[in-house]
């Protein structure tokens, strides 16, 4: 009796966590750069069922395995590309395939996809007033005029001279990514610059549309908000029961 209790809550936490990944999806569905969140649910603390008689308990039977928690075990960052959105902004950029652009923050060096630039009272491309756009020497990029012409490479050039190149950086493991808020990553692991085939293309005046699906986000939160539900009802049952097991069987 009691395992139902821990099986219908755990899931009802679990679908909560849920709801708010799917949530977050959908809020940031017009997030230039935003890579879609998936939740993966897992059990908890598996154990053997066993029969034995009512006298000898030593030639116990095994039955099954069963588990009495329902978990959240981690969220998954896809990173698949997303769609170009022309904007025709002069600070506007996307990546066409691997690698994030890499800004200069107070808690040091994060990576992005998004490409929505700005330049501050001095001049320097910047990222949401979360900080300085860095370029290929790791300098942050200051544009002194807006008669300029971007390139594939992320040669940024004018006619006064060259403002510097973009930077992108590329990393062997993407698991080991950190997402942060405002569609910021962080990770310890060394950076590796694309080359070749692999060296990504700078699409000016564009932006990546973000990756998630609304339509498969709104099935998942109407499948999952059920589940919710239905374990809420139960629940709602099991406690009516161990009321009236507790007076009316009690006294009996």
């Amino acid at each position: 009796m009691y395992q139902g209790y821990y099986n219908l809550v755990s899931g009802m936490l679990t679908q909560n966590r849920n709801l708010n990944v799917i949530s977050n999806n959908m809020v940031n569905v017009q997030t230039p750069g935003y890579k879609h969140d998936t939740m993966v649910s897992s059990t908890f603390d598996e154990e053997m069922l066993y029969r034995t008689g009512r006298h000898n308990k030593g030639n116990k039977t095994p039955l099954a395995t069963t588990s009495k928690i329902k978990t959240a075990s981690s969220t998954y960052v896809n990173y698949e590309q997303g769609s170009y959105q022309q904007t025709q902004g002069i600070y506007d950029f996307a990546i066409g395939g691997k690698g994030f652009f890499c800004i200069q923050t107070q808690d040091g060096e994060r990576y992005t996809r998004n490409g929505s630039f700005s330049v501050d009272e001095e001049g320097y491309l910047t990222l949401n007033n979360l900080g300085r756009v860095l370029s290929a020497d790791n300098q942050p990029i200051q544009i002194l005029d807006e008669n300029f012409f971007v390139d594939s490479r992320g040669n940024i050039v004018s006619e006064t001279g060259e403002f510097g190149t973009l930077k992108v950086a590329d990393f062997a493991d993407y698991e080991q990514l950190h997402k942060e808020d405002n569609g910021l990553f962080s990770t310890a692991q060394p950076q590796i610059q694309p080359e070749g085939e692999e060296q990504p293309v700078i699409v000016w005046k564009a932006l990546e549309q973000s990756n998630v699906n609304m339509i498969q986000e709104m099935t998942s939160m109407m499948s999952s908000q059920r589940a919710l539900q239905s374990a809420a009802q139960l629940l709602k049952m099991y406690d009516q029961i161990m009321s009236k097991s507790a007076t009316d069987v009690g006294r009996m």
